[in-house]
């Protein structure tokens, strides 16, 4: 019986001095190391320019861009997911996991801009005059092009055949109100 016990009392020691005042059980440092090197998994999964748009230390920065280089190097690539997993620890994870949030159309300003140009895409489909809006909010906008985009679109639609200028003319709306909002919002995402 005596072994047993001083099994037992190992065990209540080792976790009570984990959770000592002030201090956080194995498991929950564990669990917070893991959500960071998830983060960072997240991270190197996001493309270049999406990544630059990110505010991060540079240093994190580098090691993300070392990590997405590494493709078919399993081992290389997964020592380098811990050191990016290591920086994160530096690094307020909130305002990256709102950035990745936003990327992958998961926060509600993300949706609401979304659909917002869903609608405005749609008005331009019925209206080419809505070109002289896009071209006053937008001044470097590409208006030939977009005028050819929605011209195949009505083709497209009107053939029935896959919607292909249809999304790609999403793709540049979004591109275009992308760059208008770039310098601005870094400082908005706390509220």
């Amino acid at each position: 019986m005596e072994p047993s016990a001083h099994l037992d009392d190992h065990d209540d020691a080792g976790h009570a001095e984990d959770t000592g005042p002030g201090r956080p059980s194995k498991s929950r440092l564990k669990r917070e190391m893991d959500a960071l090197q998830s983060l960072g998994e997240q991270l190197v999964a996001v493309k270049p320019d999406r990544l630059a748009k990110i505010d991060m230390p540079d240093k994190l920065r580098d090691a993300v861009r070392d990590a997405q280089r590494f493709i078919n190097k399993h081992e290389a690539k997964r020592r380098q997911l811990q050191y990016v997993g290591r920086l994160m620890r530096d690094v307020d994870p909130a305002p990256i996991q709102a950035a990745l949030d936003e990327i992958n159309g998961v926060s509600a300003a993300a949706n609401a801009r979304q659909h917002a140009l869903e609608r405005l895409r749609a008005r331009l489909l019925e209206d080419e005059a809505v070109l002289g809006e896009i071209a006053g909010e937008h001044p470097g906008a590409d208006l030939q092009h977009l005028r050819q985009l929605r011209r195949n679109a009505l083709k497209e639609a009107a053939a029935n055949k896959p919607p292909r200028a249809f999304r790609e003319l999403f793709r540049v709306l979004r591109a275009l109100e992308e760059t208008s909002h770039e310098p601005d919002e870094p400082g908005t995402a706390d509220d």
